[in-house]
């Protein structure tokens, strides 16, 4: 079975990451799978020595600013040059594309297995444009082929809002992280804390709107004591609104913003909680990613299956979307929170890769000969 997967670059972000790992994973597992990037350009390149991957030649010419066309302008003939039995399509982001691969290819398009990356309802859309994305959904419903969600609740979520029949859903837990990430997380210590230091807040994700990080501000503005530090991984357009808001707050010598960092576990064990203040989500690969090293959540209700991603109220706390002030309570609170760290770490493990990727090889393979 040959499989082929399309990613616009290594620009940092939850979806490339997850959609690599699995290209990893398949090859390891005797799967011919292939991929087609755009560009090569972005702060993970480094991270996946020795992946081979063609890259559409753009002779010099800037594709980052209209990458998505880009795409659709350059896949069909990638398609045609790898004759795939399933086209991979790893995230919200990219259905865009497979949707027209499917309108110009029409029968000699190859079944399109689709990653649901995002949280559906979309409650952050103004009110005029929310009939015109549920009609998008629903088209994407009648194009793709099979859909996969990253998290049993998604499931009526698929098939309310994009009209997906029950036999072409699959839910396969979000490959976030792998064992041995799971089991080197278990293995480092705590780094030891001065009695005088104050609370450490951790955020991580692109500097996007999605992100809502003016709200964390806000929130960690309403309750940070002298000694207290939030650091916010990520790079993005928004670095300087951001800087620019911690200023503004009076918490900018409080806030560190040192961009995309990888790995992320130094970080996460010099946190006493992770804190995520995003609109919407899917499943974030983060949360996971925090479960294993032992740290609590605090979230807004930005996704359909954040409440059993932390074990309702097991491993975290949930507040509104777009709440500041009960953000800020529960950053507050946090460290009151009953926190069995062996049974999150036990959570953590239904998001691996090992798991993951041959679940999504029963599917594209029922893709290929069904």
């Amino acid at each position: 079975m040959r499989v082929l997967t399309f990613l616009h670059s290594f620009e940092p972000g939850g979806v490339e990451r997850v959609a690599l790992r699995l290209h990893r994973a398949w090859l390891a597992q005797g799967i011919d799978a292939r991929l087609v990037l755009g560009r090569t350009q972005g702060a993970m390149r480094g991270e996946w020595p020795g992946l081979e991957a063609e890259v559409f030649d753009s002779h010099g010419v800037p594709t980052a600013a209209w990458e998505t066309l880009w795409m659709m302008l350059r896949l069909r003939g990638a398609i045609r040059r790898h004759r795939p039995d399933v086209l991979f399509c790893a995230g919200n982001s990219y259905t865009v594309v497979a949707v027209v691969m499917r309108l110009v290819l029409g029968k000699r398009c190859p079944p399109i297995l689709a990653k649901i990356s995002n949280d559906l309802t979309r409650a952050d859309l103004p009110a005029p444009a929310r009939p015109f994305y549920r009609l998008w959904l629903r088209i994407q419903g009648r194009m793709l082929h099979r859909v996969v969600g990253m998290a049993q609740p998604m499931r009526a979520e698929l098939q309310d809002l994009m009209g997906v029949p029950a036999d072409r859903v699959a839910i396969i837990d979000d490959p976030a992280l792998d064992e041995a990430q799971i089991a080197h997380l278990e293995t480092l210590p705590r780094p030891p804390r001065p009695a005088a230091a104050g609370r450490r807040f951790l955020a991580i994700g692109r500097l996007a709107a999605q992100k809502n990080f003016p709200l964390l501000l806000r929130a960690f503005a309403k309750i940070a004591r002298p000694t207290d530090r939030l650091t916010i991984l990520g790079e993005g357009g928004a670095r300087k609104t951001l800087e620019t808001l911690a200023r503004s707050l009076d918490v900018a010598d409080r806030v560190d913003m040192p961009g995309h960092v990888n790995p992320v576990s130094d970080a996460l064990l010099a946190a006493d909680a992770l804190v995520m203040s995003s609109d919407y989500e899917g499943v974030p690969a983060v949360v996971p990613e925090a479960l294993a090293a032992g740290l609590p959540v605090v979230s807004t209700d930005c996704s359909v299956s954040m409440a059993d991603l932390l074990g309702h109220g097991r491993f975290g706390l949930l507040v509104p979307v777009r709440d500041e002030a009960a953000l800020a309570a529960a950053m507050d609170g946090i460290a009151a929170l009953p926190f069995d760290s062996a049974a999150a770490r036990t959570q953590a493990r239904r998001f691996t890769v090992e798991i993951a990727a041959q679940s999504y090889v029963v599917e594209m393979q029922r893709l290929a000969h069904g």
